[in-house]
């Protein structure tokens, strides 16, 4: 697969995000999606409301999707703009259906999954939600993930595609209340079916309302090459480079 690394490292370092579409093949989407209606969804990391479908440990939940969405052009993406040594930290999927009124305010993802929790200097703001833990880490590990996002419909803006504030990830921890509209660049994120989305953390970004009855599938990942310190450990690690 051929693609343009060296421009997709300048977004990803300016704009905090960048876009490759196609990633994968209409075939492909259509496997991934058979083995998640296929998965045992009666477990605690499995949410379904009229407003949202989510899977929570996507990867420990349906292992049969790994090798699907790790294909050798994700692998060949994460290689040459992360680094060979980064390793899966957290995977969740979302279903947005297109009757859904849900949506997210703008915000920065300022927590990671942790197994178990351990009071460590400069880890606050613990919360456990149904037995999963979630601590704020010091900004510089925030800074080292990257969010990798699998669309598995078309997104536009009006089915809840994500908005969000380019280079906002340079601006350690921005409030949304601080936001300043009047020199800030908000972005429309359009992604097509089998497209990727990248970003980082600390970018700030939202999504609206669907308008349009079409649904939007996600499958989001995140990815880091540290070690936590002490006895902290991620909820999830896979090696997958």
């Amino acid at each position: 697969m051929f693609f343009e690394a060296d421009k997709h490292k300048h977004n990803l370092r300016q704009d905090g995000f960048t876009m490759l579409p196609l990633v994968f093949t209409a075939g492909e989407i259509k496997s991934i999606e058979q083995c998640i209606a296929s998965a045992d969804n009666s477990g605690v990391n499995f949410r379904k409301t009229a407003d949202l479908f989510a899977i929570r440990r996507f990867f420990n939940e349906v292992p049969d999707a790994l090798p699907l969405i790790m294909n050798d052009r994700l692998k060949a993406i994460i290689k040459q703009l992360f680094g060979g040594d980064y390793f899966i930290v957290k995977s969740i999927y979302f279903d947005k259906p297109g009757n859904s009124n849900w949506f997210v305010a703008y915000h920065q993802d300022l927590t990671i999954a942790v197994a178990e929790k351990h009071p460590t200097d400069g880890y606050t703001n613990w919360t456990v939600k149904q037995g999963q833990y979630a601590v704020q880490p010091p900004l510089e590990v925030l800074e080292n993930i990257y969010t990798v996002r699998i669309h598995l419909d078309d997104t536009d803006a009006d089915n809840g595609a994500l908005k969000v504030v380019a280079a906002s990830h340079n601006k350690g921890i921005y409030r949304p209340e601080n936001i300043d509209w009047q020199n800030e660049r908000e972005h429309i994120c359009e992604v097509p079916a089998g497209g990727v989305m990248i970003m980082q953390p600390l970018l700030l970004h939202a999504s609206n309302r669907t308008v349009n009855n079409n649904n939007r599938r996600v499958i989001h990942i995140e990815f880091s090459n540290l070690d936590l310190p002490g006895e902290l450990q991620w909820a999830e690690q896979l090696k997958v480079i």
